[in-house]
């Protein structure tokens, strides 16, 4: 670390990255924080580049927008869930108040509960729709990584999640008040010393950029062999878990779970998740090779748009028959005499059942 050193005595480190001197401005009584507005700029990304390619896949326009109404809320759940089962010493540990476990804009999503939850809810959402699961799934599987590109930088604004000192040019500032205090520093001393005006891994940086890498990547996979039956969801795993796991052995931040193996547990979530995404790469292209012919179940989707009432029954029927229609539907008719002497029909609609 001599040049870089050399560099900070000088006060020469002109690719230095600062961190904010403040990631909260006060509108009137209103805080507003520099992490929500990167989580929800991801999320109004992944939404945008999501209909986007829905409807590259011949999906209705506006669908993504209502499974994000049920996606996002589990998906900011199950991340704060993770977050907090991983590290709940930071909460529920000696003289910790454990409200602040609610304290969402602190920071602490874990993309790792993020995913499986918001999942859920995109399956709730297109359970309604009749939509299938994985092309839906693979429509949105790139905009995430957007998603997550963005909302890295809100671990800038906290001045958290860095890495470990380094003495490279484009080193990452960070306030001493905001310096590891549980830490192996200088590596094998036992105790966490770390110099004032130490430069560290701008991780979240690596990380950003990462996800773009691998947004355009997938793209042109996708592209190139026509991916399909939830195999882009595979690849975004394969992608983003093939990064994560050499960015978390260069972070330093205090974590819970430091030590599992030799390893943090979330470079073993990593592997583990990287080897199943690759399985079932695999497996799905030998089984269904190619793509989904259509993004709904049967009886569902735009060419049925007409057959379909408010209450999701396909009967068809709209109280305007008209005389063509009555002699097809004839043998389940039953005519009637009204006090007029005027016939009233009365049908049971073949098709009147709910679909699944």
């Amino acid at each position: 670390m001599g040049t870089g050193l050399a560099l900070l005595a000088s006060g020469l480190t002109p690719l230095a990255i600062p961190s904010p001197s403040d990631g909260v401005w006060n509108l009137g009584p209103i805080p507003i924080r520099g992490y929500a507005l990167c989580i929800i700029a991801g999320i109004i990304a992944a939404v945008w580049i999501g209909e986007k390619r829905w409807q590259a896949r011949g999906g209705r326009a506006g669908e993504v927008q209502d499974i994000a109404i049920w996606a996002v809320p589990f998906g900011l759940v199950g991340g704060r869930l993770y977050h907090v089962a991983t590290d709940w010493r930071l909460y529920f540990g000696e003289g910790r108040n454990p409200v602040e476990a609610l304290y969402v804009w602190n920071g602490g999503l874990g993309i790792w509960g993020a995913i499986p939850l918001g999942a859920l809810g995109v399956y709730l959402a297109c359970r309604r729709r009749g939509i299938r699961i994985a092309p839906v799934l693979d429509a949105l599987a790139p905009g995430v990584l957007v998603a997550q590109a963005l909302g890295r930088w809100g671990n800038w604004f906290n001045q958290e999640l860095y890495g470990k000192p380094t003495d490279l040019p484009w080193g990452l500032e960070i306030d001493r008040a905001n310096f590891p205090r549980n830490c192996d520093y200088p590596s094998g001393s036992g105790t966490c010393s770390i110099p004032e005006g130490t430069l560290f891994h701008p991780t979240f940086l690596y990380e950003s950029l990462w996800c773009l890498a691998g947004f355009a990547l997938i793209l042109w996979l996708e592209r190139r062999w026509r991916v399909g039956h939830g195999r882009v969801v595979a690849l975004y795993v394969m992608v983003y878990t093939l990064g994560r796991g050499w960015i978390e052995y260069l972070r330093i931040d205090d974590v819970q779970l430091e030590n599992v193996g030799g390893l943090r547990f979330n470079v073993w979530v990593s592997i583990v998740l990287f080897v199943a995404a690759l399985a079932y790469y695999v497996w799905s292209s030998r089984r269904s090779p190619g793509r989904e012919e259509s993004v709904y179940r049967d009886g569902f989707g735009p060419e049925h748009d007409g057959d379909e009432d408010t209450d999701g029954d396909t009967d068809g029927d709209t109280g305007d028959d008209t005389a063509e229609d009555a002699d097809r539907d004839e043998p389940d008719e039953a005519v009637t005499t009204t006090g007029d002497d005027a016939p009233a029909v009365e049908r049971s609609s073949p098709g009147s059942s709910e679909k699944d």
